[in-house]
């Protein structure tokens, strides 16, 4: 009867047998690394797991046994005073904390660099999200974090606000200084929450930059599918404060997540914690050592551009990086990101994380093994030899790169109405050419990282269209704006 089940159309289970039967090099989430970061009983033993509330196997929602003290284990290990486990993601986890610190119609600063979760959390907790612009790279074409000073500024204009909001590491490593961040916050009595989903691995190994918790965050979400060997899904929400209603955030975790939560999940989740806590050290020492070499092999190709242990901006400041994440860029090769890692694909079976227009994005975790770090070097050499033999072919990519470039920069756009406020008015389709000086109703996003360009409710203008057309021309996946090439605009008769 199986056999015959597994043989009839079943769209997801084929593809997914397929992508597996490739065996490509893993280069991306989650940090399991297709099962190598699991003990061989877990793996063998995975459908028997899955299970629900039976007796002896506490709840979720109401721990008070096995639950329970995995998550005090947890909480021991990233030096928290409260861990929850999560199974609907970090989002789950992002829009309970805004929930929970942010009334009805109250502020919350937030880094404009955040995953569209932030935004989505203001919408939920009826918030008024005040946007702090981040300073960006132009070379990398990537926003280096919020700088402490402009927090400031902004905490002195808004002394309503409720918390602060900062994406710390973002999807390429780069990390702000967390403990001015929270120095600053602090000063002004508010709570500060820190989307940490790229960094759950911070806290065990001295030599990446120091963890949200460490630094005196009050409240910090990480997505610990993405650099811990654990299952997708599977976050941690960590309390370090006593200032955050721990019975009003219970409260909407219970609300948010779902009532049948996965065991496998929650095993995940503990037995990541525990391998991390007893050799994480020695494992991320492994990580960091060969993603250094590859930085090193790499840094004197013609063409390809490491993202370096530290990123210098153009106004002087520097960022310190997470060294466990392999940024490389393609832009003086004349070829996108997206070129290199459909070749690195097509050609080399290494399925990277995430590209964008000039770069590409490896995820490294400790379930990575020697060789794939050899293949990928082995790989990258002989794609920048092939490319940089005639330039002439990248000819009309190099004129894209410098439309793309007029517009990395863009001013953020101005806002006719609340994100919380769109959400009940009536919307309409326009093409995006058509939609200068509209109002959108939906998220428009490139897709990863997540981080909008626009959001409900702002005003639409020209530089934005040319930006996300060039972005949609050059092979980038840009959510928000449809096949038809129309957006989703606030029905308003003018």
């Amino acid at each position: 009867m199986q056999k015959n089940i597994l043989k009839l159309n079943a769209p997801i289970y084929s593809a997914l047998k397929d992508y597996a039967d490739e065996n490509n090099i893993p280069f991306h989430m989650p940090g399991h690394k297709m099962g190598i970061g699991f003990p061989k009983n877990f793996a063998k033993n995975l459908p028997k797991f899955d299970i629900t509330e039976l007796p002896n196997m506490d709840n979720l929602h109401f721990p008070d046994s096995i639950i329970k003290e995995a998550q005090l284990l947890a909480a021991h290990a990233f030096n928290a005073n409260k861990t929850f486990f999560l199974v609907n993601g970090a989002t789950c986890g992002v829009h309970a904390a805004i929930m929970t610190t942010c009334e009805h119609g109250s502020k919350i600063i937030i880094g404009r660099d955040c995953h569209r979760s932030a935004i989505e959390g203001t919408i939920l907790a009826n918030a008024i999200p005040v946007y702090v612009n981040t300073e960006v790279d132009n070379f990398f074409g990537i926003s280096t974090g919020v700088e402490p000073e402009t927090l400031k500024t902004a905490l002195e204009d808004n002394p309503d606000a409720s918390a602060v909001f900062v994406t710390r590491p973002n999807y390429y490593g780069i990390c702000s200084d967390m403990e001015k961040i929270v120095d600053i916050t602090h000063s002004f009595g508010k709570i500060l929450i820190v989307d940490e989903a790229h960094g759950a691995h911070l806290k065990f190994n001295k030599k990446l930059p120091i963890s949200a918790i460490d630094a005196g965050a009050d409240i910090c979400v990480q997505s610990a599918h993405k650099t811990l060997p654990a299952l997708t899904q599977g976050a941690y929400l960590h309390i370090k404060s006593d200032s955050v209603d721990i019975e009003k955030l219970e409260f909407y975790l219970r609300l948010l997540e779902t009532t049948s939560p996965s065991y496998i999940i929650m095993a995940s989740l503990d037995m990541a914690r525990a391998l991390m806590e007893y050799s994480g050290k020695q494992l991320l020492d492994n990580i960091i050592k060969k993603t250094d070499w590859i930085r090193q092999c790499i840094k004197d190709l013609e063409g390809i551009v490491p993202l370096g242990k530290e990123c210098n901006i153009s106004n002087g400041r520097s960022k310190t990086i997470d060294q466990t994440r392999l940024v490389l860029n393609s832009k003086n090769l004349g070829i996108t990101g997206h070129a290199i890692a459909g070749i690195l694909k097509e050609k080399y079976r290494i399925q990277v994380e995430m590209s964008d227009i000039y770069n590409i994005i490896c995820i490294c975790t400790v379930a990575d093994k020697d060789k794939y770090f050899k293949e990928l070097n082995r790989a990258i050499h002989n794609i920048c030899c092939n490319f940089k033999k005639d330039r002439s072919q990248n000819n009309v990519i190099m004129l894209h790169f410098g439309n793309i470039d007029k517009y990395i920069n863009v001013p953020m756009p101005s806002r006719k109405f609340n994100p919380c406020d769109v959400k009940n008015m009536k919307g309409r389709f326009v093409e995006l050419k058509n939609s200068v000086g509209k109002i959108s109703k939906d998220f428009i996003v490139p897709y990863p990282p997540g981080v909008p360009i626009i959001c409900p409710g702002e005003i639409i203008f020209d530089e934005i269209i040319k930006y996300v057309s060039a972005l949609i021309e050059l092979g980038s996946t840009v959510n928000g704006v449809y096949k038809s090439g129309k957006i989703f605009l606030v029905d308003i008769i003018e």
